[in-house]
């Protein structure tokens, strides 16, 4: 079953970036000179999925300006002579066909991911957290899809993490069928350290079967009056097998503001324009 459709939850108030999130949604936080989102949308289009649905809320009007059409700034750039910077702006434009629905009140990833089914119909789908990227030689969710492919069931991405921080985390407890591959027994949301089932921390990249919809239905709020979908997950686990692999790359969480940081010196470092500069500064600091 190919993978058509992929959506894109963005509808999170961002009290972690406050007060800037306050009139900018985190999904539009920069990495240099690109917002989060870019590096989502673009990762699900490497992976050969064209139509996408963004799930946002009040205040994110400017992730929709972000894949729109601007008739004055491309007509400005053109009579500047800035045919570059043009072709960039007509490349995010076109990069895929781009929905939007807006989730309405705060109910978690879960109630988040529901509010798509329309948009996804009957059929397997990928889903891509808005806040995070992940750097790899396959695309992320590339590496869900073709596991998916195989076992035709849901599929979860995972990444190790420090047992310290699992907390942060829905956690998976399952069998090594195959090397970095597991079929799920179980799933937790948050749990405590000792707790924990594994270090294998859920990184936001699904591949759902259009099953969880139901699934969603019945699960009732958990941790923070919020519909989890790997509550939902669990219970699907009753019915139909899951299965989750270790991702081959490295994810960034934008969510943190330490990680935002990070993030931005590591790109600014891997772009010729600004490598030798950033070093140069980063230097300095560490002799002052």
């Amino acid at each position: 079953m190919e993978i058509k459709k992929a959506v894109i939850p963005a509808a999170g108030i961002g009290t972690r970036f406050l007060p800037i999130t306050k009139a900018q949604p985190k999904e539009m936080l920069p990495i240099i000179d690109k917002p989060v989102i870019h590096f989502v949308v673009e990762e699900a289009v490497k992976s050969g999925i064209k139509d996408i649905i963004i799930i946002t809320g009040r205040g994110k009007q400017a992730v929709e300006n972000y894949f729109d059409i601007n008739p004055d700034l491309e007509k400005l750039l053109e009579k500047n002579g800035k045919s570059d910077l043009l072709a960039e702006m007509k490349n995010i434009e076109n990069m895929a066909n781009i929905h939007y629905v807006r989730q309405k009140e705060q109910r978690g990833l879960g109630h988040a991911i529901q509010c798509a089914s329309g948009f996804v119909g009957n059929e397997a789908f990928a889903v891509l957290l808005g806040d995070s990227i992940v750097k790899s030689k396959i695309p992320c969710i590339k590496q869900l899809i073709n596991l998916h492919k195989k076992f035709k069931c849901s599929v979860v991405g995972t990444e190790i993490v420090p047992k310290e921080t699992v907390g942060r985390y829905g956690v998976i407890k399952g069998k090594e069928i195959e090397k970095n591959v597991f079929a799920l027994d179980d799933l937790v949301e948050k749990p405590k350290p000792s707790d924990a089932p594994s270090n294998m921390a859920i990184m936001g990249r699904y591949i759902l079967n259009p099953s969880i919809f139901e699934m969603i239905e019945k699960t009732k709020p958990g941790i923070g009056g919020e519909v989890q979908i790997t509550d939902a997950l669990r219970s699907l686990l009753d019915r139909e097998k899951i299965y989750s692999t270790v991702i081959e790359g490295k994810r960034y969480d934008i969510g943190s503001k330490i990680d935002f940081i990070k993030t931005n010196i590591e790109f600014a470092l891997e772009r010729g324009e600004f490598r030798e500069d950033v070093l140069r500064f980063l230097n300095t600091l560490l002799k002052a």
